[in-house]
């Protein structure tokens, strides 16, 4: 009987390339000016792929710099100062569909929820509080807090504990097929891959289930 919903933050509860892209229109409005459409459209792939790049890092000084040395701009943010932009910005440029809300508070009168994200203390709370997840989770591990980061099985087992389940009663939610499920089942937990864009998987790891939409989780907890 599961008794417990595991769930990845970026790119699976909150729609990270989306708030990429307002984060893009925010530099956009700060350090340039008078864009051409064509133009702009190719500098936000460009500043896509930076971010790619670097996904994971949490000083993002070198996205912005290739950024700017490819696309020198009007006023440049100081090296010293793109950090704290990062910071102050990013979290806010964050929202959550009420979809997602509806099935987060129907699986909350079935079984226990919590969230497993890796990043920054400081980005991920904020993207929590200002999205109101805080308010839906009953734990929440961010892996800066505490010291580990997906796919360290240690960081799943702390989960566990405070859960008070054993694996088996309990399902993870994730978009990252190696970091997610392959660190979810390191611990005998089965992970749902949550594959909206259909990726193809192009790993030797076999997730439980996949699944396109977040309607498509309530069959698995019921």
């Amino acid at each position: 009987m599961i008794k417990a919903a595991i769930f990845d933050l970026d790119e699976t509860l909150l729609d990270r390339g989306k708030a990429i892209e307002q984060v893009f229109l925010i530099i956009l409005e700060k350090c340039y000016k008078d864009v051409k459409h064509s133009v702009r459209n190719e500098m936000l792939k460009k500043f896509k792929e930076y971010d790619k790049k670097s996904y994971g890092d949490n000083n993002k000084t070198k996205v912005f710099e290739s950024f700017f040395d490819e696309f020198p701009p009007k006023y440049r943010l100081p090296r010293n100062d793109i950090q704290d932009f990062w910071n102050d910005n990013f979290p806010n440029c964050f929202t959550i569909t009420p979809n997602t809300i509806h099935v987060l508070n129907a699986l909350k009168k079935q079984v226990k929820v919590a969230i497993i994200t890796n990043g920054s203390t400081q980005r991920q709370k904020a993207k929590i509080n200002n999205t109101n997840l805080n308010s839906c989770f009953e734990i929440i591990l961010i892996s800066e807090e505490v010291g580990f980061s997906k796919p360290d099985k240690r960081i799943f087992e702390i989960a566990l504990n405070r859960l008070n389940v054993k694996p088996e009663e309990a399902l993870f939610v994730g978009d990252d097929i190696e970091r997610d499920i392959g660190g979810c089942q390191n611990v005998n937990i089965k992970g749902i891959w949550f594959n909206p864009h259909k990726h193809k998987n192009d790993t030797d790891i076999k997730p439980y289930a996949e699944v396109n939409s977040f309607n498509g989780l309530l069959s698995y907890f019921s």
